[in-house]
């Protein structure tokens, strides 16, 4: 890669709309990338689809597209949902699914330049965003990650 990359990524739980649009805002991301295998239920609130793209290119001039390729399958997402093995077992079948669709090969890095991953978790600790990410830098290299909390 020839120039650093910034990449964002948010959790819209437990944020306003107000509060989820500024810091996007004061964050400068460019475009939101929907990282969520579910989109588009009525829990999503002001984060359903169709109602986010409008609002971000509404409210903020924010570019949005939704990548499943870098979203967990429905299986794994539900085994993690009602499994007790916890989050390292995530973790691990997470990273072996995106090391098998190669993200590194098929996500362009100017796409996610000035971009934002969403996904519905808050904090990134135990959310595959921040896997996707820190994945990506490690096979990328030059890649600044800044999680908006």
């Amino acid at each position: 890669m020839a120039k650093r990359i910034t990449l964002f990524t948010i959790g819209f739980t437990k944020k306003s709309a107000e509060q989820f649009f500024t810091k996007l805002q004061a964050a400068g991301v460019s475009r939101v990338l929907d990282v969520r295998l579910n989109n588009r239920s009525q829990l999503a609130g002001f984060a359903k689809k169709d109602d986010l793209a409008f609002f971000l290119r509404s409210i903020a001039g924010i570019d949005y597209a939704h990548i499943p390729d870098l979203a967990p399958t429905q299986d794994m997402l539900g085994e993690y949902q009602k499994s007790s093995n916890g989050w390292a077992a995530y973790e691990v079948k997470f990273l072996d699914l995106i090391r098998s669709r190669r993200i590194e090969e098929t996500v362009r890095p100017e796409l996610l330049d000035g971009g934002c991953l969403l996904c519905s978790e808050d904090r990134p600790h135990h959310c595959h965003r921040r896997l996707v990410a820190e994945y990506l830098c490690e096979k990328w290299g030059d890649l600044e990650i800044k999680h908006l909390t």
